[in-house]
């Protein structure tokens, strides 16, 4: 559905109603009301769905045409060139982008999409070999988290055999890159550097596991004919892989790192800027989706599940769909297990734009190579604040607080948070991550550089 705009240029105004430890906010009308968003067809596209469908972005005045994107290139152009307004993004994008690493442009994100849901995936070749060392609970079953531990002494067959051994991630700034490359170093397996100042952004420089780029709807089929023998990817497709009969997935990415911050929404800044209003209203539509996703325990997620499984959208089984989104992981055929924050959208502030998380990420970008120089804990911090934008999220919040429709318990203290989290200490390397201090953080680490330039 659309309409032309007709509103007045008065409506630029953000209102302020300042009063002791309240803040109201009158959120002007939108200053552009007919908008086209991005997304990759993974379950975690799920609060623009829901937005969506539920008439959320209606309430707020704006008229959305939702367009699945080929990959996640095409959809960071797409928004940069101005074809897309905004997109379901990779945390990282917005991040390298505004760095310079790949394509330069200032993007920005007011809203963090969700918490977990990306596992990793091995065919069954290779887990026949590696659940021989790995020890089984009393009813037979694997004992989870699985270690990369496990997955080592397989790589290290391959290589004796002069066979290299291939992964695939989906992008070289997602968080499966880097959940892949944390899960394969902590079981003491090089997943390789990047040297962007020598022209080699392959990856692979010293690598034991040599990891590509393979789209997520493509995972499936291309470790199927067995270019590559596992991959980390988002939903729905580890559960496809079972379904299928094609491989197995050996752990999520909550067991790698309890609670992690996994997709955004990105827009340019420019945009933020020219429409500020239309921002506002944007991030209070993917707020109330993601209430609704969450709320009751769950209880609405085979409706989510009915949404996605349309082709429009994901447009896979809805019976694959649901093997995660319903609170529920099945690893090796027949071993469902009971997984109910796979996919979080609302509970834990998942929607709140720390700057701890894109702290983390550079963090991963410096232990890997791609940010090519040693910096400062302050250059990280410098950079977190201009992508992160928890201020347009506070605008959006407290309207929805003054409209009735949540309630301050449902948002960090919106007048005292930090921007960053307490330090987190549940890593599957139990490795503790202070986002103030990420120089130490990176010291730490066996694997992974520190103060040297490759």
């Amino acid at each position: 559905m659309h309409r032309s705009s007709t509103f007045s240029i008065w409506c630029l105004i953000l209102v302020w109603v300042l009063s002791p430890g309240v803040v109201e906010a009158e959120v002007g009308e939108a200053e552009k009301d007919e908008l086209t968003f991005g997304f990759i067809k993974l379950t975690d596209m799920a609060p623009i769905a829901i937005a969506y469908e539920n008439g959320y972005f209606e309430d707020e005045g704006l008229y959305v045409t939702i367009e699945a994107q080929a990959n996640w290139k095409v959809l960071l152009d797409g928004v940069i060139d101005g074809q897309l307004d905004g997109a379901h993004m990779l945390a990282g994008q917005p991040l390298a982008a505004t760095i310079g690493y790949g394509t330069q442009a200032h993007i920005v994100t007011p809203f963090s999409m969700d918490l977990n849901g990306n596992g990793i995936t091995v065919s069954n070749a290779v887990w026949q070999e590696m659940k021989k060392g790995v020890p089984k609970r009393p009813d037979g079953k694997p004992v989870h988290p699985i270690k990369a531990d496990y997955l080592k002494p397989v790589v290290e067959s391959y290589r004796a055999a002069g066979k290299p051994f291939n992964m695939g991630m989906v992008f070289p700034v997602s968080t499966h890159n880097y959940e892949l490359r944390y899960w394969l170093a902590a079981g003491g397996l090089h997943p390789g550097f990047y040297a962007p100042h020598k022209g080699d952004t392959s990856g692979q420089i010293d690598a034991d596991v040599l990891l590509s780029v393979t789209p997520p709807p493509q995972m499936p089929a291309t470790l199927e004919a067995g270019t590559i023998y596992g991959y980390c990817v988002g939903e729905p497709w580890n559960q496809q892989a079972v379904f299928k009969g094609i491989g197995v997935p050996v752990i999520t990415d909550y067991e790698i790192w309890k609670d992690n911050p996994e997709k955004v929404f990105g827009m340019t800044k420019a945009f933020t800027e020219k429409y500020p209003n239309t921002t506002v209203r944007v991030v209070k539509a993917l707020l109330r989706a993601a209430k609704w996703l969450d709320e009751d325990a769950n209880a609405n997620r085979m409706a989510a599940v009915e949404i996605l499984a349309r082709s429009e959208y994901v447009g896979a089984d809805e019976e694959v769909i649901a093997n995660s989104m319903t609170g529920t992981f099945e690893y090796e055929k027949g071993d469902k297990r009971e997984v109910p924050d796979f996919n979080v959208f609302f509970r834990y502030f998942a929607t709140y734009p720390y700057y701890s998380d894109a702290v983390w990420y550079l963090s991963q970008m410096r232990r890997w190579g791609q940010i090519a120089e040693p910096r400062p804990d302050a250059w990280y911090d410098e950079v977190a604040r201009k992508v992160y934008r928890p201020d347009i999220y506070a605008v959006a919040a407290r309207e929805l607080i003054r409209e009735g429709y949540m309630s301050a318990a449902d948002f960090p203290d919106l007048d005292t948070e930090s921007g960053y989290r307490p330090p987190q200490t549940e890593f599957i390397d139990g490795i503790t991550f202070d986002g103030s201090k990420p120089n130490e953080y990176l010291s730490r680490f066996p694997i992974g550089l520190k103060d040297e330039v490759l």
